[in-house]
């Protein structure tokens, strides 16, 4: 390739992004569910970014757009089909499965969209770049603080999210990997699952009690409706306020409220604000033309009783969502 080329070729690229940075970035930001408070926290994390680029002269509009329940694979098909075909600009996506959606996302990679992949992996390599938590060290943190409160002994069930869920399947393999090094640990179950919302995870919880709640000594939930549910089903066979050892992964009011009442021992959370933020920053820097980091971790943080008052913690628990979404 001659000099004469290469030249041309940047200024090619410099042009393109010139025009964007002139008309805008249309970005799609796909979450796996709309009812969660994790999910509006990513999507305030989202318009935060949008702003505050907008605010420094680059226009940047952000579509938020998924399927209502997090067990809807079709209808997070669709959608991301759907922005191809209105040839946004990138596409911010939380894959509800890490196979299913691949199909798609490999369509937006030869159409010439970018997709950074947030909360949730997917078994494909061609992403900007992947903005989520650590989720197998998240489950780590759970089953070591799990093992602590049972003094290393008992008898502990975990029921686990949904099949083909990457982030839900790293926390089970975390907290599981911790288990095996803990032999007086009995684990009773680890093959049901809690569906995608509180009242599916309430039942299969009240399935998994109904077997083994007077002899359980210990549980682990890996997300906010599977938590939220056993939470419910534990206080329905009067179990709950530290009789069985319970550790949760996420927050949300009812799970909050459920640790300061001492029916949860200890929440995982996770930045989703920050996930939401992180997210678009870096489509838009990737479009921009800068090189952006293959993996960001956005955190994994133990909550208890001794620590839910500190500022960092509760700002993580309770961000700003009025700020920067309309109800």
């Amino acid at each position: 390739m001659t000099r004469f080329s290469v030249f041309f070729i940047i200024a090619l690229i410099l042009n393109a992004c010139s025009r964007h940075e002139e008309s805008g970035y249309r970005l799609a930001v796909i979450p796996k569910g709309s009812t969660h408070v994790f999910w509006r926290s990513i999507h305030a994390g989202a318009v935060k970014a949008e702003r505050e680029f907008n605010d420094a002269g680059i226009p940047v509009e952000i579509i938020w757009k998924g399927p209502l329940q997090e067990d809807n694979r079709t209808a997070q098909l669709y959608v991301v089909e759907n922005f191809i075909g209105q040839q946004v600009n990138g596409i911010v996506l939380a894959p509800l499965d890490d196979t299913a959606i691949v199909a798609p996302v490999d369509k937006a990679y030869r159409a010439g969209i970018p997709v950074v992949v947030i909360d949730s992996g997917l078994n494909y390599d061609k992403h900007v770049s992947f903005v989520a938590t650590d989720n197998f060290n998240g489950g780590q943190i759970a089953g070591e603080y799990l093992a602590e409160l049972l003094k290393g002994k008992g008898k502990v069930i975990m029921l686990r999210v949904l099949v083909g869920s990457a982030s839900g399947t790293a926390r089970e393999e975390g907290f599981l990997e911790v288990m095996k090094k803990h032999p007086g640990i009995e684990i009773l179950s680890t093959n049901k699952y809690a569906g995608a919302t509180r009242d599916t995870a309430q039942s299969a919880s009240q399935n998994l009690l109904n077997r083994f709640g007077d002899v359980v000594d210990g549980i682990y939930t890996p997300n906010e409706s599977s938590t939220n549910g056993m939470l419910l089903a534990l206080r329905s066979i009067g179990r709950a306020g530290g009789q069985v050892k319970f550790v949760g992964f996420d927050g949300g009011d009812q799970n909050v409220q459920g640790l300061e009442k001492g029916d949860i021992q200890g929440l995982v959370i996770q930045d989703p604000f920050r996930m939401g933020y992180l997210g678009v920053k870096t489509m838009i820097e990737h479009l921009q033309g800068t090189i952006v980091e293959k993996r960001i971790d956005t955190g994994a943080t133990l909550v208890t009783l001794n620590n839910i008052q500190n500022e960092k913690i509760q700002n993580q628990l309770f961000p700003p969502l009025d700020e920067y979404l309309e109800y």
